[in-house]
């Protein structure tokens, strides 16, 4: 397990389509607990294999209040629902946040680190963060779905009224 360099803007890596996974071996296992690590280390809720720079269908993130991690090992999107506007940020894009609409229901289906498929259905921030890091693996980045830039001043402001 280790922490890894966050990959920033605008790395190639971060715009490709990743590799699916063919074999989950120890290497796919390390990578899911460095995935943990990095993302602890950055104050994430989630984050994708290419944000390493690792080219894989590899993701996790933190779901719920009880932060539960959700590792998905070529995750496809099933179905989504409905349409919300909020506040995104990301780990490769230090200090920038704005606003993206995205659904606010997901049904995913995707493997564990055992290899196990799984579905899961998620509604509000779990499935905006769920959509947002698929969207890293398939070369996605959030600022393509910018509505509008939010700068730090709004972001103090609104986490202060949020008190």
């Amino acid at each position: 397990m280790a922490i890894r360099e966050v990959v920033k803007h605008p790395a190639k890596v971060l715009t490709e389509k990743c590799s699916e996974v063919t074999e989950i071996n120890e290497d796919i296992i390390t990578l899911l607990d460095d995935l943990y690590d990095t993302m602890i280390e950055h104050d994430g809720v989630g984050i994708a294999a290419p944000q390493i720079n690792v080219p894989y269908r590899v993701a996790i993130v933190e779901l719920g209040e009880e932060r539960a991690i959700l590792e998905m090992i070529n995750p496809t999107v099933l179905e989504t629902s409905g349409a919300e506007v909020d506040i995104e940020g990301c780990l490769s894009f230090p200090n920038l946040f704005g606003e993206v609409e995205r659904p606010t229901y997901v049904k995913i289906e995707a493997c564990d680190r055992e290899g196990r498929v799984y579905e899961l259905e998620a509604g509000g921030f779990d499935a905006r963060a769920i959509l947002h890091e698929i969207d890293h693996l398939d070369g996605i980045l959030f600022d393509s779905k910018l509505i509008r830039v939010v700068t730090e001043e709004e972001l103090a402001q609104m986490y202060s009224e949020e008190e």
